[in-house]
């Protein structure tokens, strides 16, 4: 199937950081069909629930933008719920999904599926080559068990189910809770709350060495977008049935330390920045090969200084309705 703008398309967790912008990006687009439907309306951790849904709505084009998500600390505190969850979710849309004749599909993962000491940068051929890290195993595996659910479909039923890997997303939207947010915006709260309170320090979690990549979420939204309009035959033509996920992300890194004093000098904190050694670091480095999303035409326009810019901008716009 062809998408074109009178195609259905179900975009699940609509609400989230991700789910708001792919929705937005296709409206903007020009596609006014959008299936879309909160938590409140539809668990996707009920199976049949998802089924029926899925069997009365019929959507041409599924994507899968909802799950359990969060930071080290949160990984850490709700291991049984991030592997439950995620599980549950990915199995009840991608089945029902198949049930309902939808043969096309996104599954939007994490590169936290790769071994903890991946070669760097991390190609796809890098899945289940090592052990995880350990901070975030249980949300790892059902990423990767999400991955080889629609390979198996793919293999099995010949239906169109892509799956996309993005490195750390980050943008306006995001979860700024201090402790179960991801890096990014976890840091972003501290300095802002820092400088309004003139603190003279800020601490953060680990040694500052670790390395990580950033994702603006409206370049990933883009490349969703992008995705889903490259022709089968074409998708299919890099790698093998059992690697047909792709990494997105900006094929750039920057230490945890280096972030931290990139962000404090876009909130305007002028103060110390410590280290809390006692804390988990995670896998040390964490740099995707993009060259494969590359060879299809696509690659991330946000420069990292822009986008934290801009997802501060938002930030300080919308204290009162924010997640914190």
């Amino acid at each position: 199937m062809t998408l074109t703008h009178d195609s259905s398309i179900y975009v699940t967790g609509h609400t989230g950081l991700v789910g708001s912008q792919i929705t937005s990006m296709l409206r903007e687009q020009g596609y006014k069909n959008l299936i879309l439907v909160t938590h409140r309306e539809l668990d996707l951790a009920n199976q049949a629930a998802t089924r029926d849904f899925f069997y009365s709505t019929r959507p041409d084009y599924t994507i899968v933008c909802s799950g359990k998500v969060g930071g080290i600390h949160a990984n850490n505190s709700y291991p049984a719920s991030f592997i439950y969850e995620n599980l549950m979710i990915e199995c009840n849309i991608i089945n029902s999904a198949f049930l309902s004749n939808c043969t096309n599909l996104i599954f939007l993962g994490s590169s936290c599926i790769y071994p903890r000491l991946a070669s760097q940068p991390i190609c796809e051929e890098n899945l289940l080559q090592g052990y995880l890290e350990p901070t975030n195993e249980p949300y790892a595996i059902a990423k990767i068990a999400g991955i080889k659910l629609c390979e198996s479909y793919n293999r099995q039923y010949g239906v169109d189910y892509r799956s996309l890997m993005p490195t750390n997303l980050y943008g306006p939207g995001d979860n700024f809770h201090v402790e179960n947010a991801h890096v990014l915006p976890a840091l972003l709260y501290k300095f802002h709350n820092a400088k309004l309170s003139n603190s003279k320090s800020v601490t953060i979690w680990g040694s500052g060495n670790p390395r990580r990549e950033f994702l603006y979420i409206k370049d990933l939204a883009q490349a969703v977008i992008h995705s889903i309009l490259i022709p089968k035959k074409i998708w299919n033509s890099v790698g093998d049935p059992m690697c047909s996920h792709i990494n997105v992300g900006t094929g750039k890194e920057i230490s945890i330390g280096e972030l931290a004093e990139k962000i404090a000098a876009i909130v305007g904190f002028n103060g110390q920045i410590q280290f809390d050694l006692s804390r988990p670091d995670g896998m040390p480095r964490k740099l995707l090969d993009v060259s494969r999303i590359h060879s299809f035409g696509w690659q991330a326009s946000t420069p990292l200084e822009a986008g934290i810019t801009e997802t501060y901008k938002w930030f300080v716009e919308n204290q009162k309705t924010i997640r914190k």
